[in-house]
């Protein structure tokens, strides 16, 4: 089978990289001509462990190519997947732009019966949209099958997402593309994975409806990890407690500085706008949104509390990416901590093992450190923000002969509050 995958941005890449690794013919297209340039030599743009050794080999196996003419990758497509960006407007709505044009360039290629399918995340019903609007800008009259198909890839674990997902998502009113996509994913068929078959807009709004519950879970147990500080207990206590109900689940009971990145951010509030163009309340939606902005808020008071006045005190920040193992900065809490401390007159240096670039074009007048122990030399405190797997380990004597003083906020609980305060640190966690 032969599939075209439009836009080669974290989704798209991934898709096209996996998709070619099951045995597929893939055309990744994108307009920016270096990055598809920089692709065809094997250099990838975004940071997801594995993806290069997947691309590079798929490239050598002649599976997986790049273009940015949209009408030779269409041209011999069985499937096409919408996989452009679909950031947010400022009233929180999805800027559906660069999705529009690329349903335009894909119109005007059609020589043929294909699945125009989306994978990326839209409001519901862009599917019959989609339909109406190809339909309208087709130079010659063809049939074609419309179908959503909803990503759930973790960044940082996107490959083994794909490869071995929870479920895959096809959603599609005909039963002709239906039986397309089922063809096409079919090596996970056999392997038992479940594939669930809905409606368009079901499909749609399942995207939209996991995430925002996914932020709930990590929104309410935040506040419960605020409520254990200031009972005097220990948060991981209650999760663990919590967790074991299986109707609760230990997933995403993990408490810190709120959630970030590309997806619940911009899920959330794009479901409550959804919900009011349908003239429906969504308060609990609106609460997380507004309680995980206010999470920002609570983590500055600790260091505040922790390290006293922040006016001219140099602060050590370790991790700056809203979650390991991505270089993505894309509502980053570590950005609006920063933001806020540099804010009450404190000097910031500060270390990401891969983040440090994208970091640099979103946050303004700070030191960046090489190594951890760089950050932390001569700072009044030190701060943990992304739990990397290199911070777990931390030489404790070292940092503390490093630091001015040994504070730390460590806003990921990656370490033990008595083990800490035993070797002489004044340590706060969250809800610990």
């Amino acid at each position: 089978m032969h599939i075209a995958v439009i836009g080669t941005g974290y989704v798209g890449l991934v898709t096209g990289a996996c998709f070619a690794e099951f045995g597929v013919d893939v055309t990744c297209v994108d307009v920016d001509v270096d990055k598809i340039e920089k692709l065809k030599q094997g250099i990838i743009p975004i940071y997801e462990p594995g993806l290069d050794q997947i691309v590079e080999k798929n490239q050598k196996a002649g599976r997986l190519h790049f273009t940015t003419e949209i009408g030779s990758a269409v041209g011999r497509a069985e499937v096409v997947f919408l996989a452009v960006g679909t950031p947010p407007k400022p009233d929180g709505s999805p800027d559906m732009s660069y999705y529009q044009q690329a349903a335009k360039d894909v119109a005007e290629a059609m020589n043929g019966y294909k699945v125009l399918v989306t994978k990326s995340t839209v409001p519901i019903g862009t599917g019959e949209w989609l339909r109406n609007f190809v339909t309208e800008n087709l130079k010659t009259p063809t049939e074609f099958g419309v179908a959503s198909n909803p990503e759930f890839l973790r960044e940082g674990a996107a490959i083994d997402d794909f490869m071995r997902p929870d479920r895959v998502v096809i959603g599609s009113n005909e039963d002709r593309a239906i039986e397309v996509m089922k063809e096409l994913y079919r090596p996970l068929y056999l392997i038992e994975t479940p594939i669930v078959i809905t409606s368009l807009e079901a499909a749609e709004l399942i995207k939209y409806a996991a995430n925002a519950f996914l932020a709930t879970k990590i929104t309410f147990i935040n506040e419960i990890a605020n409520l254990c500080d200031a009972i005097g207990c220990d948060v991981h206590d209650v999760a663990r407690g919590m967790g074991m109900d299986n109707r609760i689940g230990r997933k995403f009971l993990h408490p810190g500085p709120g959630y970030g990145g590309s997806c619940f951010p911009k899920d959330t509030r794009a479901l409550t706008t959804v919900a009011d163009q349908f003239g429906v309340e969504t308060r609990i939606v609106d609460a997380v949104i507004e309680a995980n902005e206010r999470q920002r808020d609570a983590m500055l008071a600790k260091v505040e509390k922790l390290v006293g006045d922040l006016a001219g005190k140099k602060l050590a920040v370790l991790g700056l990416s809203f979650k390991p193992e991505t270089d993505d900065m894309r509502e980053s809490p570590a950005a609006d901590i920063i933001n806020a401390i540099r804010a009450k007159g404190s000097a910031v240096k500060a270390f990401d093992p891969v983040a440090m670039d994208e970091a640099s074009h979103c946050i303004e007048g700070i030191e960046f450190a090489t190594d951890e122990y760089d950050a932390i030399e001569g700072a009044d405190a030190l701060i943990i923000v992304t739990e990397w797997n290199q911070f777990r380990a931390l030489d404790m004597q070292r940092v503390k002969s490093l630091l001015k003083q040994p504070k730390i906020a460590d806003l990921r609980n990656i370490y033990e509050p008595a083990d800490m305060r035993e070797m002489g640190f004044e340590y706060v966690g969250v809800g610990r």
